[in-house]
């Protein structure tokens, strides 16, 4: 077996004082990294979708907290941490769907509780953040072990979105089993829906396969159904944002269009996310709460616009995958099957 070479691409990047953000609006025709040296620098990066994914948003508003931390002029401990909290609430509000989002700030926040001095509380956060980055990029190595196990050479498989490396610390969820394989000189041909609106799977996805070498092909969304069936696609694997306590899955906006055409098509649909992106607070997918977008997304592309003026547009950003659907949602822990609502409570127990 010969090893690929082949660089994989990161989108966040821990400069101590500044962070170096992969200006994923610009792939594919320019790689441009920011340089984000303020809270609002993060806040807007994050709700702008220059940086996306659940766990890349994560990272990178950790990093954001960590920033806010070490510019913090206090010198009583209590108003440090109050500010703190502060500014986590603020870059909680930069986009409401992404668990990881909260998880990772909530994570900077807890790690302060019992700091004994503003010096202290800043070292320890900036050490959190860092951690959080590092622990997701073994997550998603060991998320891509488990998929792989689902695959045999020669299989094609279908994704949307991008749930890649620039969507996490390294390698992915969704397309973490392909980078994985082509290390371990194992064929498999990936099939890339285009997802409009904002098309991160034309852009993005094929952008990041494409420099690891690996067999993609783009279609349009609403060619899935034809390119299952002519192309004998093998199954679908998909990345997440939130998972319910009973297994529905939010994920970006024409994801359930895939897992009922895998039902009605009679191949397996997978969701590889890690533990971070799963949220047992919520019972079902009905109290996901859906981000809705602006009107332009859907109105125009790439500044010219395509729809009449004052057209009403309905554009939600993610849509809820139920349970029933899905045939495994793999994690770093292992895959996971059957009864979602059992399994689940017994992968945090």
């Amino acid at each position: 077996m010969t090893t690929p070479n082949f660089a994989i691409p990161r989108s966040v990047i821990w400069n101590d004082e500044s962070i170096s953000l992969l200006n994923q609006q610009k792939i594919p025709h320019v790689t441009e990294y920011l340089e984000l040296k303020t809270i609002q620098d993060v806040w807007e990066a994050i709700q702008s979708l220059k940086v996306r994914g659940a766990p890349a948003i994560g990272i990178t508003a950790a990093f954001g907290l960590a920033l806010s931390a070490l510019q913090d002029e206090a010198v009583s401990l209590v108003t440090f941490q109050e500010n703190i909290r502060k500014n986590r609430d603020y870059l909680a509000t930069s986009r409401p769907t992404a668990v990881n989002l909260v998880w990772a700030l909530d994570r900077l926040v807890n790690s302060i509780t019992h700091v004994k001095s503003v010096n202290e509380g800043k070292t320890t956060i900036v050490h959190e953040a860092i951690q959080v980055q590092a622990e997701d990029e073994a997550v998603c190595r060991l998320i891509g072990e488990h998929a792989l196990t689902l695959f045999n050479r020669g299989d094609k498989v279908m994704t949307i979105c991008n749930a890649g490396s620039i969507a996490t610390a390294k390698y992915g969820t969704a397309l973490a089993p392909f980078y994985l394989a082509k290390e371990k000189d194992i064929d498999l041909r990936v099939f890339a829906c285009e997802t409009r609106p904002v098309l991160q799977g034309a852009r993005l996805t094929t952008w990041e396969l494409m420099q690891a070498d690996v067999d993609v092909t783009l279609i349009t969304d609403n060619m899935a159904a034809h390119t299952i069936k002519s192309k004998g696609i093998n199954s679908i694997i998909v990345g997440a944002d939130r998972i319910a306590a009973n297994g529905d899955t939010a994920n970006k906006i024409g994801t359930f269009n895939l897992a009922l055409l895998a039902k009605a098509f009679n191949i397996p649909f997978y969701v590889a996310a890690p533990l971070s992106t799963f949220d047992p607070a919520i019972p079902d997918g009905s109290h996901i709460p859906i981000e809705e977008r602006d009107a332009e997304e859907v109105t125009t592309i790439q500044g010219v616009r395509t729809a009449p003026e004052g057209v009403k547009v309905f554009n939600p950003a993610f849509d809820v995958t139920p349970n029933e659907l899905i045939s495994g949602i793999i994690t770093e822990k292992g895959i996971v099957t059957g009864d979602y609502t059992t399994e689940i409570r017994n992968l945090f127990s």
